[in-house]
């Protein structure tokens, strides 16, 4: 099976004034694009690859069902406190990388961030964390840079305000 881009759902304005819509169109139609024609070109010919998910080719966990909320509480105290490690994962990673809500094998959740392009469906021993990812925020700087040039915490600030917590919850119920 060939990945595809997936569609946004909205338009590429829909996030302003947090997110500016050229950002969105670049990161979207570019650098996102980009990274579902490298992963097909690197499993081309590969039938045993080909058919799987991106969670699947490096072997990644199934979740259990659960609550969301109680999840989140139970792992950081308050959701107050989630926001603040998310928020710290993403400040603290140092150059282009990604922030993550991810549900651990036993059901837990956990805050990390990983380096570059990698994922937490990869594991521990090659992306410093490991789990199923349920949210995630790319912290690259061309994820915001047009908008916030180098201030990456008020842009993170400003993700709280489009992240879309049903498909998060259905991410943590699968």
């Amino acid at each position: 099976m060939a990945h595809t881009l997936p569609e946004l759902g909205y338009a590429y304005d829909a996030l302003e004034p947090h997110i500016d819509a050229r950002t969105m169109e670049i990161h979207h139609s570019k650098h996102h694009q980009a990274y579902i024609t490298n992963l097909n070109n690197a499993i081309a010919g590969k039938a045993d690859l080909e058919a799987k998910s991106l969670c699947e080719l490096p072997g990644g966990a199934k979740a259990p069902s659960g609550d969301l909320a109680a999840a989140i509480d139970k792992a950081f105290g308050s959701y107050d406190a989630f926001k603040e490690a998310f928020a710290k994962a993403g400040a603290t990673r140092f150059g282009s990388g990604w922030a993550w809500l991810v549900k651990k094998d036993d059901g837990s959740l956990a805050g990390c961030s990983t380096a570059n392009q990698d994922c937490p469906c990869m594991g521990a021993a090659i992306a410093g964390c490991d789990g199923t990812p349920l949210l995630g925020l790319d912290v690259w700087e061309h994820a915001y840079y047009l908008n916030y040039q180098n201030r990456r915490p008020d842009y993170i600030a400003a993700f709280w305000n489009v992240v879309n917590w049903d498909v998060v919850a259905a991410n943590f119920a699968k």
